[in-house]
């Protein structure tokens, strides 16, 4: 399971670190692509083949169904980890997330996220003043 939250830098050549409890998780190569949110998603390869199984299951006959496959997965990327515990993010991946030199990585149970430092503020803040309702609405702890 992914849990926390990292603060790592993207570098020039688009590599970012992959925080070592997460790369434990993932093995050598796994799939990162357009996030909900304005976020990158990263699926180890068993946990993206059940998302793809989800999505195929969509109605192809919907129009928004056709739009959020393509849209999800025309983006989609295998990674690989270097010996440096990085990966290099295409620039289609850098320019959605609007990932600048600063970047947060959170565990998020079966996936985990990329967000540029900036929407990551904006998000958590918003979390942070609704997460009551929010609670109250989904689940009974």
């Amino acid at each position: 399971m992914f849990m926390g939250e990292f603060e790592h830098s993207l570098d020039s050549k688009g590599r970012i670190i992959i925080p070592a409890k997460f790369r434990t998780i993932l093995g050598k190569n796994f799939i990162i692509t357009r996030g909900l949110d304005g976020c990158l998603f990263g699926y180890p390869i068993n946990e993206w083949q059940q998302v793809q199984n989800k999505i195929n299951n969509l109605p192809i006959g919907k129009k928004s169904s056709r739009y959020f496959t393509r849209f999800f997965f025309s983006a989609a990327t295998e990674c690989e980890i270097d010996k440096q515990g990085r990966i290099n993010l295409p620039n289609s991946l850098i320019k959605y997330a609007k990932l600048d030199k600063k970047c947060v990585i959170v565990g998020v149970s079966n996936r985990f996220e990329i967000w540029s430092e900036q929407l990551w503020k904006e998000f958590s803040l918003d979390a942070e003043e609704n997460f009551n309702e929010i609670a109250e609405n989904m689940i009974d702890f």
